[in-house]
C-alpha cells in the first residue's frame, strides 16, 4: 500500500512540473513534420516487398479516422525505385528520424538524465525510426501474406474444415497479435529513448498504457470527430490538417504519460 502510494506521490510530482505542458506538443509538432516523409519511405518500401499501394492505402484507412487517413493516402506513389528516388528517401529519412530525436530529449528532460552528444542520439533516432518503419510495414504486411498464404492452402486442400477452422482462429488472433506487436515496440522506445540504461521492468505499465491508449483514443477520437464536431465548417479546406494535429497530440499525449508512469516507476526502484 505504501509502496502504491509513493508510486503515485511520483507520478503527480512529474506531471505537475512545468515542462509537461510544452512536451507533448514539442513531440506532436516534430510527429506530424515526420509523417509525409515516413509514410513516404514505407510506401516505397512496401512496394519492393510486392505490396500494392491499395493495400497500403486499405491498411491505413482501417487504423486511423477517415479524415486522418485522407491527407496520409494523399502522399503515397506507386513511383519505382531510381537513383533520384533513393536519394530523396535518403532525406526523408533522416527527416523522418526527428520524431524518434525529439523522443529522445523528452525522455532526458523527464528523467533528469544527462543528454549524450548531438551525433550520439542522432543515431540513437534512426534506428529508432527503423523500429517504426518497421512496425508500420509488419502491420501493413501481416494481412497481404496471411491471406496469400490462406489462398495457397486452400488451392492445396481445397475449402477444407481445417484451412477454414485455423483462417478463423488467427481471424480471432490477428487483433491480439497486432496488440502485442505494438506494445513490444512501445516498450522498446521507452527503454532506447533515455540516455541512460533503464530496466526493462520499469517500462512495462508505461508501454500498456501507452498501447491500450492508443487504440481506445484512436476509436473514441474517430467517433467524436464522425459524430459530434464539424470543423470543415469552421476551418474549410484545412479541417483535415487540424483534425490530424488533434489526433497526433492526443497520442503524443498519451505517449508522454506513459513515459511520466515509466519515470515514476524507475524513480521509485531506484530508491529501493
Amino acid at each position: 500500500m505504501e509502496k502504491a502510494r509513493d508510486f503515485i506521490f511520483k507520478i503527480f510530482k512529474l506531471l505537475m512540473r512545468p515542462e509537461m505542458r510544452i512536451l507533448p506538443g514539442q513531440l506532436a509538432f516534430f510527429l506530424v513534420m515526420t509523417i509525409i516523409p515516413l509514410v513516404a519511405v514505407i510506401a516505397t518500401m512496401a512496394a519492393a516487398l510486392s505490396i500494392s499501394t491499395e493495400t497500403i492505402r486499405v491498411a491505413i484507412s482501417s487504423s486511423v479516422p477517415d479524415e486522418i487517413a485522407t491527407i496520409i493516402n494523399s502522399i503515397i506513389s506507386g513511383n519505382g525505385i531510381n537513383f533520384n528516388i533513393i536519394i530523396f528517401y535518403f532525406s526523408a529519412f533522416l527527416l523522418a528520424s526527428n520524431g524518434t530525436y525529439s523522443m529522445i530529449n523528452i525522455s532526458n528532460e523527464i528523467y533528469k538524465v544527462k543528454p549524450n552528444t548531438i551525433i550520439k542520439r542522432r543515431i540513437k533516432a534512426i534506428i529508432m525510426t527503423f523500429i517504426l518503419v518497421g512496425l508500420f510495414l509488419f502491420l501493413i504486411a501481416v494481412p497481404v501474406f496471411g491471406t496469400n498464404i490462406f489462398d495457397i492452402l486452400k488451392q492445396i486442400a481445397g475449402d477444407g474444415k481445417i484451412v477454414i477452422i485455423i483462417q478463423n482462429i488467427l481471424h480471432i488472433l490477428k487483433y491480439p497479435i497486432i496488440l502485442l506487436i505494438l506494445f513490444f515496440n512501445i516498450d522498446l522506445m521507452y527503454v532506447l529513448s533515455p540516455d541512460e540504461e533503464i530496466p526493462t521492468k520499469t517500462t512495462t505499465k508505461g508501454a500498456i498504457f501507452t498501447s491500450i491508449g492508443w487504440i481506445l483514443s484512436t476509436e473514441i477520437f474517430a467517433f467524436y470527430i464522425e459524430k459530434f464536431t464539424q470543423y470543415d465548417l469552421f476551418y474549410g479546406s484545412i479541417s483535415n490538417i487540424l483534425i490530424l494535429l488533434l489526433w497526433v497530440y492526443l497520442l503524443s499525449y498519451i505517449f508522454v504519460l506513459g513515459m511520466v508512469i515509466n519515470a515514476g516507476n524507475y524513480k521509485l526502484n531506484k530508491n529501493l
